[in-house]
């Protein structure tokens, strides 16, 4: 197959995802106002879609010990194709439920096998990528906000054209196993690194309290907290995203040229600053402001967790062992995603549910931890008693 497609086929995934999870929470003020649901009701909703994301996660983990990534990548892309729908175009308030709930599955399915499959794409490449596929994650979050910024006058109804992008992506040409899936997975079965992947899923999980805070409470935000016109609260997730996608695809090169060391602890920095500029923001300009530096101070965190926790965990195997395990445990590894996305979610808004500039000091004062964590992105040992650097270069 040829790699160059596949690679497409991947960042064509990733992009729907992006799209079709942005162009749903830039519709939350939307939906809280549809079905009279109140900040709490919101909260619970999110971890409900979040515990299901993580159920979604654990499946996919345990059907690839027998099936290639490839195969659970489509069946996530058509359980969204089908949930989307179901829960834009809901007659009654249980049908929204029940499709939220559908999506969280197809959400874990399809954030745990596309991240199988970059890491796999990776690997083939002999360089760092994965900021590149992230990016296109990003660029899908642009389009799905942008979407809710063009029909912001239109009955929400209308977002449900989000799922025609998963649909057009099931049948591109994924990144298969080459090989007997049961017997690679059989002879992946050894002791696994936990350790070393456990100090990188920290850094995982830091990264998605913010990036979820931003994407999931930054509409309301505006809409409730700060006197924003009503058509512009998309705003705080917009800009957010654009930073993000300018560093994600230069962070190839960021890495390459400082290390991921020196990138994860500026980016702690810069994220700090910028979530006290929204905390203490006076108006939805200087908030929007802080989002948008905010994106770009977080942006290479979750690739380069997911790059450092697959070398990792295939160090020394054979090529179709190593993709066995590595889907196996960014399967597991994904779950930091969700770890994550209750802090960011949930706990950002049970703290801020009376007043969200204190919900938003939470990611503000927490995300220093990846001072710290940076550590754990630092070069791997591998066997001949060479160094593979985060950066992807090879010494003696």
């Amino acid at each position: 197959m040829d790699l160059r497609a596949s690679r497409l086929a991947v960042a064509a995934a990733f992009l729907s995802q992006g799209l079709v999870f942005i162009s749903l929470t830039t519709r939350l003020p939307d939906y809280q106002d549809v079905w009279d649901l109140s900040e709490l009701q919101i909260s619970l909703l999110l971890l409900m879609i979040v515990l299901l994301a993580g159920v979604g996660s654990v499946l996919a983990e345990r059907l690839a010990r027998g099936r290639d990534s490839a195969s659970l990548l489509r069946l996530g892309l058509g359980l969204t194709v089908v949930a989307v729908p179901i829960l834009m175009l809901a007659p009654v308030v249980g049908a929204f439920v029940a499709g939220l709930a559908a999506y969280g599955v197809a959400l874990g399915i399809v954030d745990a096998t596309t991240n199988m499959q970059a890491v796999a794409v990776e690997h083939e490449y002999g360089r760092p990528i994965l900021p590149s596929f992230h990016g296109a994650w990003t660029l899908g979050g642009i389009l799905g906000a942008a979407l809710t910024l063009a029909t912001s006058r239109l009955p929400v109804e209308v977002g449900a054209v989000a799922a025609v992008v998963p649909l057009l992506v099931l049948f591109g040409p994924l990144l298969p196993r080459v090989g007997d899936p049961l017997a690679a997975a059989a002879s992946a079965a050894g002791a696994v690194p936990w350790r070393p992947i456990l100090l990188v899923g920290l850094g995982m999980v830091l990264f998605y309290m913010v990036d979820t805070a931003a994407q999931t409470w930054g509409s309301l935000y505006l809409d409730n907290v700060i006197d924003t016109p009503e058509d512009l609260v998309a705003l705080a997730t917009l800009p957010y995203l654009v930073a993000s996608l300018a560093l994600r695809l230069g962070g190839d090169r960021l890495v390459v040229s400082y290390g991921a060391v020196s990138v994860i602890r500026v980016g702690a920095v810069v994220s700090s600053l910028s979530l006290a500029a929204v905390v203490f923001a006076p108006s939805w300009p200087v908030a929007v402001l802080g989002f948008t530096v905010l994106g770009a101070g977080v942006a290479v965190i979750a690739p380069l967790s997911y790059s450092a926790a697959a070398r990792i965990a295939g160090e020394g195997l054979d090529p179709l062992t190593r993709q066995a395990r590595v889907d196996a445990v960014i399967g597991r590894f994904n779950q930091f995603n969700y770890l994550g996305a209750l802090m960011g979610a949930v706990l950002v808004g049970a703290v801020g549910q009376d007043n969200l500039r204190l919900g938003f000091a939470v990611p503000m004062v927490l995300v220093l931890a990846l001072l710290p964590l940076a550590r754990a992105f630092a070069p791997a040992a591998v066997g001949g008693g060479e160094i593979r650097r985060s950066t992807g270069e090879t010494v003696a």
